[in-house]
């Protein structure tokens, strides 16, 4: 099995923006089901509670839960995902839509950093990262604009090479926005962190595996 699983949520995905490798490991996280059936694409997992498709689909591959549980549904994917040797998870739906499954979201990919894995938002133009003790690096064929933000009281040794503003064995503070706005210069860029654990966001219209490697 591959190490590469692709979590759907409910939020809009549209067909041009999501990609599966080939070989991925597909879930469905609830209302997810219905955009990849839209898609055409059959998950090998279904979980959640389903209270947004109002009846829980039919079959050995679907995994109910309890409408009142302590995880969301993309928590409850990701720990699935993560228990069968997930090493790069790609998350659909889990950016717009409400601001607060937004936030929640964002927390779920430092629990996946955590774990020694490495977890992807990707929606609505915009992917998000979190890197824990560890770094990024961005190929050159990168525009726009990265931002970057601790999500740990405070991160240490914070690196940032090959941008239009660079820092250098820096400390980033969860309280401190200093990181917003940076931007790609057409050359590699190398984001890390020795300490703590780092937020990247950055515009892209499609996941590319080649363009962000981790190290």
């Amino acid at each position: 099995m591959s190490d590469v699983f692709c979590i759907v949520g409910a939020s809009e995905v549209s067909n041009s923006e999501l990609f599966v490798p080939d070989g991925a490991f597909v879930i469905a996280a609830d209302g997810g089901f219905t955009t990849l059936k839209k898609a055409g694409i059959s998950p090998d997992l279904i979980i959640g509670d389903f209270d947004s498709l109002g009846e829980a689909p039919k079959g050995e591959n679907v995994i109910l839960s309890s409408p009142e549980k302590d995880d969301t549904d993309t928590m409850l994917a990701v720990k699935k995902s993560l228990e069968m040797g997930a090493k790069t998870l790609l998350i659909y739906g889990g950016l717009g839509g409400r601001f607060d499954h937004s936030l929640g979201n964002i927390q779920t990919l430092a629990y996946i950093a955590r774990a020694g894995s490495r977890g992807y938002l990707i929606g609505g133009g915009t992917i998000c990262t979190a890197i824990m003790n560890g770094g990024l690096v961005f190929s050159q064929d990168m525009k726009g604009i990265l931002s970057v933000f601790s999500l740990s009281g405070v991160s240490h040794g914070v690196n940032l090479k090959g941008l239009k503003y660079p820092l250098s064995d820096h400390s980033l503070y969860f309280y401190e926005p200093l990181g917003v706005s940076n931007e790609f210069i057409g050359t590699k860029a190398f984001v890390s962190v020795d300490e703590g654990v780092l937020a990247l966001v950055w515009s892209d219209s499609r996941f590319d595996v080649e363009k962000y490697l981790p190290f």
